[in-house]
């Protein structure tokens, strides 16, 4: 059995025709152009479409940017057959701002302090190991880090001055600025029982997982997935003006788990690839384990309330959000859209940036259809 490819930095990275990848030529060419054509509606002023166009639709202060943001450019992105590039579009060497795709980062660096054992158990109560007066009773002692990473942990609280009413009531599959119940009070259930899509309280989970670690997120993130799996040096994780805390005698930031309110990680679509071909083959990189089967199986596992959300990474369960992927396949989604495909028993891989959002699944029946041609 030939040995699974992975791609080396000094050697480049190899490239696949699109017949020797299992794709129509025309097919694999009809799906680039779609996802160049139908190329995100939000401003390429990152900032202005947040601050002035008020893309998640809050009022000040609760839609003030606190962290940095940049502007983007053209789409870009790729597909990976076997590990290989069988398709490219526009600068995938540029560190663009990537949104929610850093709840799927978070989630790994979970996983990462589950393996050492810092974090033994996900369905234990995050107060166990984390006493910073985020999880006291009578209802935030309750959650574990299980349903913090799942989005059903039902956080109460404010953190770097956003409140989790900000994401109350928050509807994914509508136009923020249509979704007038947002930001509006209701009455919070028990933990674990009700899924929302909340970003206060995955920075709640980030700030937690920082006093676990004792030392800053994307540093660990570096050292044990980014280096070993040879990305570029170009990546940056950011927090917000106001999350640095004191960890031992120094001062960290605590990063963001998306760019709501800017901040977050600013990658490349090649960097990207390769942390989807690492969760692709299972957490293993060129016969080296880097993240442990028993974290990538519970990852995609589904939510007990929500059968399309794992640990931060979006399933496909019910084929509802992707009717035309796999049913086995999963993403990291952001805001824009930026997102990393995985279709596990395909051997296939694609980072799709600056789509409209209503556009992916077309790209996913883009790609399938030159898949079966």
């Amino acid at each position: 059995m030939t040995a699974p490819y992975f791609p080396v930095a000094d050697s480049g990275w190899d490239i696949v025709s699109a017949n020797g990848g299992g794709f129509s030529p025309a097919g694999l060419k009809s799906a680039v152009d779609y996802a160049i054509n139908n190329e995100s509606s939000m401003d390429r002023d990152v900032l202005k479409a947040l601050v002035e166009k008020r893309a998640f639709a809050e009022p000040p202060p609760w839609g003030d940017i606190i962290g940095p943001t940049r502007p983007r450019e053209d789409p870009h992105g790729l597909i990976l057959r076997g590990g290989r590039i069988a398709a490219q579009w526009g600068d995938i060497n540029r560190a663009d701002i990537t949104f929610s795709v850093a709840k799927s980062l978070l989630s790994i660096c979970a996983g990462l302090l589950h393996d050492d054992g810092l974090i033994p158990d996900f369905d234990a109560p995050v107060g166990d190991l984390v006493d910073d007066g985020g999880f006291e009773p009578p209802h935030n002692h309750l959650i574990t880090w299980r349903q913090l990473l799942q989005q059903t942990s039902e956080w109460e609280g404010e953190l770097w001055g956003k409140p989790d009413l900000i994401d109350r009531n928050r509807d994914l599959t509508i136009d923020p600025a249509e979704n007038v119940a947002k930001g509006k009070g209701r009455e919070l259930s028990a933990p674990g029982s009700f899924w929302e899509y909340n970003d206060v309280r995955v920075n709640r989970l980030s700030l937690a997982l920082l006093r676990v670690a004792e030392r800053p997120l994307p540093a660990l993130f570096r050292e044990r997935i980014m280096e070993p799996i040879d990305a570029s040096a170009d990546w940056e994780w950011h927090g917000y003006n106001n999350s640095w805390v004191d960890i031992g005698s120094q001062q960290v930031q605590s990063v963001s788990g998306g760019s709501h309110w800017g901040g977050g990680v600013f990658i490349s679509s090649l960097d990207q690839a390769r942390i989807g071909l690492l969760m692709q083959r299972g957490g293993v990189w060129n016969g080296k384990r880097l993240l442990s089967e028993a974290y990538i199986r519970q990852a995609v596992e589904p939510c007990p309330v929500y059968q399309d959300y794992g640990l931060f990474w979006w399933l496909n369960r019910s084929g509802a959000r992707l009717p035309h992927a796999g049913r086995d396949g999963f993403c990291a989604v952001g805001f824009g859209s930026n997102i990393i495909w995985v279709e596990p028993t395909l051997d296939l891989v694609a980072v799709v940036r600056w789509i409209e959002p209503g556009a992916f699944d077309g790209f996913c029946g883009e790609v399938m259809t030159a898949l079966k041609s």
